[in-house]
Protein backbone atom coordinates (compact mmCIF):
# COMPACT_ATOMS: atom_id res chain seq x y z
CA UNK A 1 0.00 0.00 0.00
CA UNK A 2 1.12 3.47 -0.69
CA UNK A 3 2.36 5.71 2.07
CA UNK A 4 -0.08 8.07 0.58
CA UNK A 5 -2.96 6.55 1.37
CA UNK A 6 -4.51 7.82 4.91
CA UNK A 7 -6.63 6.12 7.35
CA UNK A 8 -7.73 9.77 8.25
CA UNK A 9 -7.88 11.80 4.85
CA UNK A 10 -5.76 14.60 6.22
CA UNK A 11 -7.43 16.87 3.19
CA UNK A 12 -10.82 16.98 4.50
CA UNK A 13 -11.68 19.84 6.62
CA UNK A 14 -11.50 18.56 10.60
CA UNK A 15 -14.94 19.20 12.84
CA UNK A 16 -14.87 21.55 15.24
CA UNK A 17 -13.61 20.15 18.75
CA UNK A 18 -15.66 19.30 21.81
CA UNK A 19 -15.05 19.24 25.39
CA UNK A 20 -15.41 15.35 25.56
CA UNK A 21 -12.41 15.56 22.77
CA UNK A 22 -10.13 17.46 24.92
CA UNK A 23 -11.33 15.26 28.06
CA UNK A 24 -10.58 12.04 25.89
CA UNK A 25 -7.34 13.03 24.82
CA UNK A 26 -6.16 12.89 28.23
CA UNK A 27 -6.41 8.85 28.58
CA UNK A 28 -7.89 8.72 31.46
CA UNK A 29 -9.29 5.10 30.32
CA UNK A 30 -5.09 4.17 30.57
CA UNK A 31 -5.42 4.38 34.17
CA UNK A 32 -5.16 0.27 34.68
CA UNK A 33 -1.27 1.43 33.97
CA UNK A 34 -1.30 3.02 37.39
CA UNK A 35 -1.24 -0.56 38.96
CA UNK A 36 2.36 -0.84 38.49
CA UNK A 37 2.36 1.85 41.54
CA UNK A 38 1.26 -1.15 43.66
CA UNK A 39 3.91 -3.15 43.73
CA UNK A 40 6.02 -0.40 45.23
CA UNK A 41 3.62 0.03 47.96
CA UNK A 42 3.68 -3.59 49.14
CA UNK A 43 7.28 -3.89 48.97
CA UNK A 44 8.04 -0.71 50.45
CA UNK A 45 5.62 -1.34 53.58
CA UNK A 46 7.15 -5.07 53.76
CA UNK A 47 11.05 -4.16 53.57
CA UNK A 48 10.57 -0.74 55.25
CA UNK A 49 7.61 -0.45 57.10
CA UNK A 50 5.02 3.08 56.43
CA UNK A 51 6.70 6.10 57.71
CA UNK A 52 4.97 9.11 57.39
CA UNK A 53 1.52 10.53 57.83
CA UNK A 54 -1.87 9.44 57.20
CA UNK A 55 -2.03 6.75 54.58
CA UNK A 56 -5.10 6.72 53.13
CA UNK A 57 -4.02 10.82 52.21
CA UNK A 58 -0.77 9.57 51.23
CA UNK A 59 -2.67 6.91 48.72
CA UNK A 60 -4.68 9.94 47.50
CA UNK A 61 -2.19 11.73 46.86
CA UNK A 62 0.39 9.89 45.03
CA UNK A 63 -1.93 8.52 42.75
CA UNK A 64 -3.39 11.70 42.30
CA UNK A 65 -0.18 13.38 41.32
CA UNK A 66 0.45 9.88 38.69
CA UNK A 67 -2.97 10.11 37.41
CA UNK A 68 -2.09 13.73 36.43
CA UNK A 69 1.21 13.62 35.12
CA UNK A 70 0.68 10.80 33.19
CA UNK A 71 -2.64 12.54 31.41
CA UNK A 72 -0.44 15.76 30.90
CA UNK A 73 2.32 13.63 29.39
CA UNK A 74 -0.78 11.62 26.89
CA UNK A 75 -2.43 15.06 26.19
CA UNK A 76 1.23 16.51 24.69
CA UNK A 77 1.10 13.16 22.39
CA UNK A 78 -1.88 12.92 20.97
CA UNK A 79 -1.24 16.74 19.60
CA UNK A 80 2.46 16.32 18.00
CA UNK A 81 1.24 12.86 17.20
CA UNK A 82 -1.80 13.69 15.44
CA UNK A 83 0.03 14.09 12.12
CA UNK A 84 1.59 10.73 12.44
CA UNK A 85 -1.60 8.93 14.17
CA UNK A 86 -3.37 9.18 10.67
CA UNK A 87 -1.11 6.47 9.21
CA UNK A 88 -2.48 4.04 11.93
CA UNK A 89 -5.47 1.25 11.43
CA UNK A 90 -6.99 2.73 15.10
CA UNK A 91 -5.62 5.71 16.41
CA UNK A 92 -6.62 7.38 13.05
CA UNK A 93 -9.73 7.31 15.57
CA UNK A 94 -8.56 9.48 17.74
CA UNK A 95 -10.25 13.05 18.71
CA UNK A 96 -6.83 14.72 17.90
CA UNK A 97 -6.89 13.56 14.00
CA UNK A 98 -10.69 13.85 13.68
CA UNK A 99 -11.20 17.00 15.26
CA UNK A 100 -10.01 20.23 15.35
CA UNK A 101 -8.15 21.09 18.31
CA UNK A 102 -7.10 23.99 19.41
CA UNK A 103 -3.57 24.01 20.21
CA UNK A 104 -3.92 27.14 22.62
CA UNK A 105 -6.49 25.15 24.90
CA UNK A 106 -4.60 21.57 24.46
CA UNK A 107 -1.50 23.09 26.04
CA UNK A 108 -2.97 24.85 28.65
CA UNK A 109 -4.45 21.35 28.89
CA UNK A 110 -0.81 20.03 29.43
CA UNK A 111 0.16 22.79 31.82
CA UNK A 112 -2.96 22.33 34.17
CA UNK A 113 -2.58 19.25 34.17
CA UNK A 114 1.27 19.16 34.69
CA UNK A 115 0.94 21.52 37.77
CA UNK A 116 -2.17 19.81 39.56
CA UNK A 117 0.40 16.55 39.14
CA UNK A 118 3.28 18.62 40.63
CA UNK A 119 1.37 20.06 43.05
CA UNK A 120 -0.36 17.00 44.88
CA UNK A 121 3.30 15.58 44.40
CA UNK A 122 5.18 18.20 46.45
CA UNK A 123 2.12 18.36 48.84
CA UNK A 124 3.30 14.74 49.71
CA UNK A 125 6.92 14.91 50.13
CA UNK A 126 10.37 15.99 48.26
CA UNK A 127 10.83 12.61 47.31
CA UNK A 128 7.44 12.81 45.46
CA UNK A 129 7.77 15.92 43.96
CA UNK A 130 10.83 15.04 42.03
CA UNK A 131 9.58 11.80 40.63
CA UNK A 132 6.50 13.71 39.47
CA UNK A 133 9.39 16.15 37.98
CA UNK A 134 11.10 13.37 36.06
CA UNK A 135 7.53 11.67 35.39
CA UNK A 136 6.69 15.17 33.81
CA UNK A 137 9.99 15.58 31.95
CA UNK A 138 10.15 12.47 30.34
CA UNK A 139 6.77 12.94 28.56
CA UNK A 140 8.63 16.49 27.27
CA UNK A 141 11.99 14.61 26.16
CA UNK A 142 9.84 11.46 25.05
CA UNK A 143 7.08 14.18 23.33
CA UNK A 144 8.59 17.10 22.05
CA UNK A 145 11.22 17.86 19.29
CA UNK A 146 14.18 17.99 18.83
CA UNK A 147 14.76 15.66 21.57
CA UNK A 148 11.84 13.53 20.89
CA UNK A 149 12.83 9.95 21.52
CA UNK A 150 10.48 8.45 20.44
CA UNK A 151 11.63 8.50 16.93
CA UNK A 152 14.66 6.70 17.82
CA UNK A 153 14.77 2.77 17.48
CA UNK A 154 15.47 1.53 20.69
CA UNK A 155 16.10 4.88 22.65
CA UNK A 156 11.87 5.05 21.98
CA UNK A 157 11.91 2.08 24.38
CA UNK A 158 14.64 2.87 26.20
CA UNK A 159 13.54 6.62 27.19
CA UNK A 160 9.35 4.97 27.58
CA UNK A 161 10.33 2.64 29.99
CA UNK A 162 11.83 5.18 32.82
CA UNK A 163 8.34 5.29 33.32
CA UNK A 164 7.87 2.09 35.23
CA UNK A 165 10.76 2.78 37.90
CA UNK A 166 9.15 6.12 38.24
CA UNK A 167 6.04 4.72 39.01
CA UNK A 168 8.17 2.22 41.27
CA UNK A 169 9.17 5.11 43.09
CA UNK A 170 5.61 6.60 43.58
CA UNK A 171 4.36 3.66 45.26
CA UNK A 172 7.46 3.63 47.49
CA UNK A 173 7.37 6.93 48.19
CA UNK A 174 3.66 6.53 49.07
CA UNK A 175 4.44 4.47 52.18
CA UNK A 176 8.16 5.62 52.81
CA UNK A 177 9.13 8.89 51.61
CA UNK A 178 12.49 8.80 53.11
CA UNK A 179 14.53 6.28 51.06
CA UNK A 180 14.68 5.33 47.90
CA UNK A 181 13.65 1.89 46.45
CA UNK A 182 16.51 -1.09 45.76
CA UNK A 183 18.50 0.08 43.18
CA UNK A 184 18.26 -4.02 41.90
CA UNK A 185 14.33 -3.23 41.95
CA UNK A 186 14.86 -0.24 39.80
CA UNK A 187 16.60 -1.75 37.21
CA UNK A 188 13.78 -4.94 37.24
CA UNK A 189 10.94 -2.62 36.19
CA UNK A 190 12.85 -0.64 33.71
CA UNK A 191 14.21 -3.74 32.12
CA UNK A 192 10.62 -4.66 32.65
CA UNK A 193 9.33 -1.80 31.01
CA UNK A 194 10.93 -1.97 28.45
CA UNK A 195 9.89 -5.48 27.49
CA UNK A 196 6.43 -4.49 27.46
CA UNK A 197 7.10 -1.76 25.20
CA UNK A 198 9.62 -3.94 22.67
CA UNK A 199 6.52 -6.44 22.43
CA UNK A 200 4.29 -3.44 22.17
CA UNK A 201 6.79 -2.45 18.80
CA UNK A 202 7.14 -6.09 17.80
CA UNK A 203 3.08 -6.68 17.72
CA UNK A 204 2.41 -3.00 15.81
CA UNK A 205 5.24 -4.07 13.14
CA UNK A 206 4.13 -7.69 12.36
CA UNK A 207 0.33 -6.37 12.39
CA UNK A 208 0.94 -3.24 10.19
CA UNK A 209 3.60 -4.66 7.76
CA UNK A 210 1.72 -7.35 6.71
CA UNK A 211 -1.29 -5.44 6.18
CA UNK A 212 -0.05 -2.30 5.20
CA UNK A 213 3.36 -2.59 4.54
CA UNK A 214 6.55 -1.67 6.11
CA UNK A 215 6.81 2.32 4.10
CA UNK A 216 3.46 3.29 5.76
CA UNK A 217 4.62 1.88 9.36
CA UNK A 218 7.33 4.17 9.14
CA UNK A 219 4.99 7.05 8.38
CA UNK A 220 3.26 6.36 11.52
CA UNK A 221 6.43 6.11 13.90
CA UNK A 222 9.90 6.88 12.60
CA UNK A 223 11.61 4.84 15.05
CA UNK A 224 10.59 1.32 12.77
CA UNK A 225 12.79 2.72 10.44
CA UNK A 226 15.90 1.12 12.00
CA UNK A 227 14.07 -1.95 13.54
CA UNK A 228 12.70 -5.21 12.33
CA UNK A 229 10.90 -8.25 12.71
CA UNK A 230 14.13 -10.22 13.92
CA UNK A 231 15.53 -7.06 15.57
CA UNK A 232 12.44 -6.48 17.89
CA UNK A 233 12.06 -10.22 18.48
CA UNK A 234 16.13 -10.00 19.86
CA UNK A 235 15.30 -6.82 21.74
CA UNK A 236 12.14 -8.53 23.76
CA UNK A 237 14.71 -11.35 24.40
CA UNK A 238 17.45 -9.35 26.24
CA UNK A 239 15.00 -7.21 28.24
CA UNK A 240 13.58 -10.02 29.45
CA UNK A 241 16.89 -11.78 30.86
CA UNK A 242 17.87 -8.19 32.23
CA UNK A 243 14.77 -8.16 34.21
CA UNK A 244 15.22 -11.85 35.08
CA UNK A 245 18.77 -11.03 36.37
CA UNK A 246 17.87 -8.25 38.01
CA UNK A 247 14.77 -9.09 39.84
CA UNK A 248 17.37 -12.45 41.13
CA UNK A 249 19.61 -10.37 42.68
CA UNK A 250 16.58 -8.48 44.47
CA UNK A 251 14.85 -11.63 45.37
CA UNK A 252 18.11 -13.20 46.75
CA UNK A 253 19.36 -10.18 48.72
CA UNK A 254 16.63 -9.52 50.43
CA UNK A 255 14.72 -12.86 50.67
CA UNK A 256 15.64 -15.72 49.54
CA UNK A 257 12.50 -17.91 49.70
CA UNK A 258 11.20 -15.30 47.09
CA UNK A 259 13.53 -17.17 44.98
CA UNK A 260 10.37 -19.61 44.48
CA UNK A 261 8.80 -17.22 42.74
CA UNK A 262 11.59 -16.51 39.58
CA UNK A 263 9.43 -19.61 37.32
CA UNK A 264 6.35 -17.43 37.59
CA UNK A 265 7.84 -14.38 36.70
CA UNK A 266 9.74 -16.79 33.79
CA UNK A 267 6.40 -17.94 32.24
CA UNK A 268 4.87 -14.16 32.62
CA UNK A 269 7.60 -12.66 30.50
CA UNK A 270 7.32 -16.21 27.77
CA UNK A 271 3.20 -15.74 27.69
CA UNK A 272 3.20 -11.82 27.26
CA UNK A 273 5.65 -12.20 24.25
CA UNK A 274 3.20 -15.19 22.97
CA UNK A 275 0.56 -13.00 23.25
CA UNK A 276 2.40 -10.39 21.10
CA UNK A 277 2.99 -12.60 18.68
CA UNK A 278 -0.84 -12.93 17.90
CA UNK A 279 -2.17 -10.90 15.28
CA UNK A 280 -4.40 -8.23 17.01
CA UNK A 281 -2.57 -8.09 20.03
CA UNK A 282 -3.47 -7.01 23.28
CA UNK A 283 0.46 -6.29 23.80
CA UNK A 284 -0.91 -3.01 21.57
CA UNK A 285 -3.53 -2.32 23.87
CA UNK A 286 -1.82 -2.44 27.64
CA UNK A 287 -4.71 -0.90 28.97
CA UNK A 288 -7.16 -3.88 28.20
CA UNK A 289 -4.69 -6.70 29.13
CA UNK A 290 -6.71 -7.45 32.24
CA UNK A 291 -8.92 -9.00 29.86
CA UNK A 292 -6.44 -11.91 29.20
CA UNK A 293 -7.48 -14.33 31.84
CA UNK A 294 -4.53 -16.30 31.43
CA UNK A 295 -1.95 -13.39 32.03
CA UNK A 296 -3.89 -12.34 34.97
CA UNK A 297 -4.01 -16.23 36.43
CA UNK A 298 0.03 -15.81 36.27
CA UNK A 299 -0.09 -12.52 38.31
CA UNK A 300 -2.21 -13.85 40.62
CA UNK A 301 0.01 -17.16 40.96
CA UNK A 302 2.74 -14.76 41.54
CA UNK A 303 1.08 -12.44 43.97
CA UNK A 304 0.31 -15.97 45.99
CA UNK A 305 3.53 -17.16 45.76
CA UNK A 306 5.00 -13.74 47.50
CA UNK A 307 2.75 -14.23 50.43
CA UNK A 308 3.38 -17.24 51.07
CA UNK A 309 7.11 -16.89 50.79
CA UNK A 310 6.89 -13.51 53.12
CA UNK A 311 4.87 -15.35 55.91
CA UNK A 312 6.78 -19.20 55.63
CA UNK A 313 10.35 -19.77 55.85
CA UNK A 314 11.65 -22.80 53.83
CA UNK A 315 14.90 -23.73 55.44
CA UNK A 316 16.30 -26.31 52.23
CA UNK A 317 16.50 -22.90 50.15
CA UNK A 318 18.56 -21.16 52.77
CA UNK A 319 20.54 -24.47 52.63
CA UNK A 320 21.04 -24.69 48.83
CA UNK A 321 21.43 -21.41 48.19
CA UNK A 322 25.13 -21.28 51.10
CA UNK A 323 28.64 -22.42 49.80
CA UNK A 324 28.71 -25.97 49.77
CA UNK A 325 31.17 -28.29 48.86
CA UNK A 326 30.94 -32.21 48.41
CA UNK A 327 33.99 -33.82 49.55
CA UNK A 328 35.47 -37.05 47.81
CA UNK A 329 37.84 -38.14 50.91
Amino acid sequence: MSVSVHFAAGGTARAPARLADYIAIARLDHGAKHVFILPGMILAYLLRGQHGGALGVSILLGFGAAISIASANYVINEWLDRDFDRFHPEKSLRSSVQRNLDGRVVWLEWAALAGLGLTLAGAHSKLMFFVALAFALQGVFYNIPPMRTKDKAYLDVISESINNPLRLMIGWAIIDPTTLPPSSLIFTYWAGGAFLMASKRLSEYRDICESHGRQLLISYRASFSGYSDTTLIGSCFLYALSAIFFVAIFLIKYRVEYIVAIPTIIALFCYYLTISLQPDSLAQKPERLFRERGLVALVVALSVTFVLTTIFDIPIIETLSSQQYISLQ
